[in-house]
């Protein structure tokens, strides 16, 4: 009888196992557990242009706005992460003006997710006043744009940019493109910091012209 008794309990003990492990298995196999078992994406990679390939992209676009869109100005904007080192950066701006409409059109381009920067791509603002006689929006023909921020940047280092950079390495480095009256030509200004350095570079040869003042 005590025999009996005891497989009996053996038979329960084995049961009750059974059913615990069908939970456990039933538990581990739910929603929550597809959930964990799905990957983190990764991270897109940031991507940096120079300033002629970037506004090279943006002039593509001004063109599907206004076929006869020609650019006045271009920025870069640095970020926590790409500081405009070897003339690339993560984030430019650049304006267009047409003349047939009398309008202007400013286009960004971003290639990085940062927080103190703009979405990725390409994203245009609204439209406004252009007048070509202004001196502050002055268009000039993109084959003007020969000579790129890398070149422009290696010059600024050699003006006094190297030993800026030498004392401050996160120092951050912007690039503007603008015509110039006084040369007849665009130009790359490389500005080190908050004006502490700006370095002209012509920017259809790539030589230097001067320390802006």
């Amino acid at each position: 009888m005590r025999k009996i008794f005891a497989l009996g309990l053996v038979v329960v003990s084995m049961a009750g196992a059974g059913v615990l492990s069908g939970c456990l298995s039933k538990r581990s196999s739910g929603p929550n557990a597809a959930a964990s078992a799905t990957p983190t994406p990764t991270p897109t990679p940031t991507e940096t242009k120079t300033g002629r390939i970037a506004f090279q992209n943006m002039y593509i676009q001004a063109h599907a706005w206004a076929p006869d869109a020609q650019g006045f100005v271009e920025q870069s904007q640095p970020t926590k992460e790409i500081t405009g080192i070897d003339g690339k950066s993560a984030v430019w701006s650049a304006r267009f003006g047409s003349r047939a409409r009398g309008l202007a059109k400013a286009f960004t381009w971003s290639g990085t997710d940062s927080l103190d920067a703009p979405p990725r791509g390409i994203s245009p603002s609204s439209e406004d006043g252009f007048s070509p006689n202004n001196l502050s929006t002055q268009i000039f023909d993109v084959g003007f744009l020969r000579s790129d921020t890398d070149q422009a940047f290696k010059v600024a280092q050699d003006h006094g940019g190297k030993a800026l950079l030498e004392k401050e390495p996160t120092m951050p480095v912007s690039y503007r493109l603008e015509w110039s009256s006084r040369d007849n030509t665009a130009v790359w200004h490389v500005i080190y910091g908050k004006y502490k350095l700006s370095v002209a570079v012509d920017a259809t040869t790539g030589q230097y012209l001067r320390l802006d003042r």
